[in-house]
């Protein structure tokens, strides 16, 4: 299979811990070239240092803080603009606080489609005519099984991952004639801060133990354990590579079996 990356150069977003860290790691393994880009310039330091030692590509990262989308934007347009090529876009960030959606402000709303289909979108828009050019691209978006299955609890994050998946579909189409395809990766339960977070904030809402919890949400997983952000990253890294080039507009829940649906 031809997985090689040699010569690619991949823009990872949230990419200093969890699921953006393990998929960096792993296309720097398959040989592109990683640009790192979150808000923490020391966290940044220490993934770019980890590339650095593992791996002999150059490296780099990019600041960028994904509440303030027009930040993003300018980030990414100058990294172009210095001559830079991104082949691999893969579009990561923090999900939204958890919660009922009728107790969800417009604030909250708001706030969550700035930060993941706004940010989304102006990359695609600051990266695309550089894929256009190379005629390879890969957009990959992390995105949540929500948008095959609506999770309990969790009502913003649902209403704004199937917006950004629908936006991925059409894209994907728009774009598919140019060697660039645009696909989701659906992650369920993953052992990632996000996890911790979601289950500290129920348990602190309900009073129940957090095991307890932990407990109730692995007996809905037939592998019966929490994803791996290694794992997650793996599948991102090969819809990333030149044999996954007829695979577009697609959902891939990576869950252990737990969505119900197909």
């Amino acid at each position: 299979m031809d997985l090689n990356l040699a010569g690619k150069t991949a823009l990872v977003c949230g990419s200093t811990q969890g699921i953006g860290k393990a998929a960096a790691i792993e296309l720097a393994a398959l040989g592109a070239t990683i640009v790192l880009m979150a808000r923490n310039e020391e966290q940044l330091k220490a993934v770019y240092t980890e590339l650095a030692t593992n791996h002999q590509q150059k490296h780099n990262y990019l600041i960028a803080d994904f509440t303030q989308p027009h930040q993003v934007s300018q980030v990414a347009k100058a990294y172009i603009l210095e001559g830079n090529q991104i082949h691999i876009l893969i579009n990561n960030t923090g999900g939204p606080p958890g919660g009922p959606i009728v107790n969800a402000t417009s604030e909250a709303f708001e706030n969550a489609f700035q930060q993941h289909l706004l940010c989304n979108h102006l990359l695609m828009q600051a990266v695309v005519d550089g894929m256009k050019q190379a005629r390879y691209g890969r957009i990959i978006n992390v995105i949540s099984t929500s948008v095959k299955q609506p999770l309990k609890g969790l009502g913003v994050s649902n209403t704004i991952r199937a917006a950004v998946a629908n936006w991925s579909k059409t894209l994907s189409v728009e774009l598919a004639p140019f060697g660039i395809t645009v696909n989701n990766v659906l992650p369920g339960a993953t052992g990632t801060n996000r996890l911790t977070t979601l289950l500290g904030a129920k348990s602190k809402q309900t009073g129940r133990p957090y095991e307890a919890l932990e407990q109730e949400m692995l007996h809905e997983i037939p592998a019966a354990r929490f994803g791996m952000p290694e794992e997650i990253g793996s599948v991102i890294a090969f819809l990333a590579s030149p044999i996954a080039g007829y695979i577009n507009g697609i959902n891939l829940p990576v869950d252990g079996g737990r969505t119900g649906s197909l």
